[in-house]
């Protein structure tokens, strides 16, 4: 004979009520998720674009930089100009995005 001490009983309740539940709250909706997704990216769009300017701006100048330190034998000033001129072009870029809301 197995002890009874009565949880088993409610805990079988309990998890049909939960399955009940989760059968009404079945509302999903793709074409609400699709618009909800389309509106993140609209509005996170200004700021994804600027994030790219700031990379891109670091890697170009900085390549400059390190191109013309090999062909003018200035090493490491071309390089380190170029980073502060991309980190500065791009931070600026970033701050007009950022402060124009």
């Amino acid at each position: 004979m197995q002890p009874c001490d009565g949880a088993g009983r409610g805990a079988g309740k309990r998890f049909e009520a939960y399955g009940a539940m989760g059968k009404k709250q079945s509302s999903f909706s793709f074409k609400r998720s699709a618009e909800s997704l389309q509106d993140n990216v609209q509005r996170a769009g200004p700021a994804a674009g600027a994030s790219y300017t700031l990379i891109g701006a670091i890697i170009l100048l900085g390549g400059l930089g390190y191109a013309v330190d090999q062909w003018r034998g200035t090493a490491p000033w071309g390089l380190f100009v170029g980073l502060v001129l991309g980190l500065t072009v791009g931070f600026y870029e970033l701050a007009k995005v950022v402060w124009h809301r």
